[in-house]
């Protein structure tokens, strides 16, 4: 049984996602783990940069690692393709092979043809090395109503955690899904719940709209975190590369990373009372 509400903690888990999109994302998740100001991450194993992401595993072993499940492609115009190579039949790919950019068209793709990519994305992670530590979800695809009993039970055959919030009300992925009838995901939420699986409280995500400097953001999310489990769904990266695959908003990856190599991290946290948990913690205590 993993208890994710102990007497009133606040305990976060502060998450690099992308992982192996760009050399900036690796860069970045290296240094602020080391840092302490990043408790874990996970690779999108489709993406160019993936054989970097598993040099940098396999050289420490330490880092806190998982799957970022990956069924979009969602820059222009850099994108990947799946490693199955699915036909257009199955719905998982747009007319030149690569995953669809938008998360309402991948959510009408066969379920067979979504689960056998995943298990592909997994089994190339374990055979280069990775000790994966969780499985979540790019764009929250693969926790999308068609694919939460799928994803969760290749969480239940791994013995791993999956990124699930209680509720997709205020989950920043649905709300770019298209129409969600939640009542699959909420059924499957509920059993995990009862088996004792880990299930977040909030999922606060890297604030893509912010209008005021990054600290001012960022001091507001912390001060925000509530009694329970809260996962940390950020996108650092460091300078260099993002500038040319997203020019318009690849300086919100690179202030939240820059924020992140300072004290202010480590500050706000005991200012407000918070546990910084890694995902390994979570997938020990499920598997203890």
């Amino acid at each position: 049984m993993v208890a994710t509400n102990e007497a009133g903690r606040k305990r976060i888990v502060i998450h690099e996602d992308d992982v192996g999109m760009s050399h900036g994302a690796n860069t970045a998740f290296v240094e602020l783990s080391g840092l302490g100001t990043c408790s874990s991450g996970s690779v999108m194993v489709p993406c160019p940069w993936f054989p970097e992401a598993a040099e940098i595993a396999a050289a420490d072993p330490s880092l806190d690692l998982g799957v970022h499940l990956t069924l979009t492609s969602e820059q222009t115009p850099y994108r990947w393709r799946p490693l199955t190579a699915p036909p257009r039949s199955a719905g998982l790919t747009d007319e030149f092979g690569y995953f669809w950019p938008d998360v309402p068209r991948a959510r009408k793709a066969a379920p067979e043809a979504v689960e056998a990519e995943m298990r592909a994305q997994i089994e190339t992670a374990q055979a280069a090395g990775f000790d994966i530590t969780h499985l979540d979800a790019h764009m929250g695809t693969a926790q999308m109503p068609e694919f939460t009993a799928i994803t969760r039970r290749l969480g239940q055959e791994l013995g791993l955690p999956v990124l699930f919030v209680k509720s997709l009300e205020g989950y920043n992925p649905a709300s770019y899904a298209g129409p969600l009838d939640t009542a699959p995901y909420d059924a499957e939420i509920a059993a995990a719940i009862a088996a004792g699986e880990p299930v977040f409280d909030i999922v606060c995500e890297t604030p893509w709209d912010r209008t005021s400097d990054a600290e001012t953001a960022y001091r507001e999310i912390f001060a925000a975190v509530p009694q329970g489990l809260t996962f940390f769904s950020m996108h650092f990266n460091a300078p260099g590369d993002f500038e040319v695959i997203n020019p318009e908003a690849a300086h919100i990856r690179t202030e939240e990373y820059a924020l992140f190599r300072t004290g202010k991290i480590a500050e706000w946290i005991a200012e407000f009372d918070l546990e910084l948990i890694g995902m390994r913690a979570l997938r020990d205590a499920l598997r203890g």
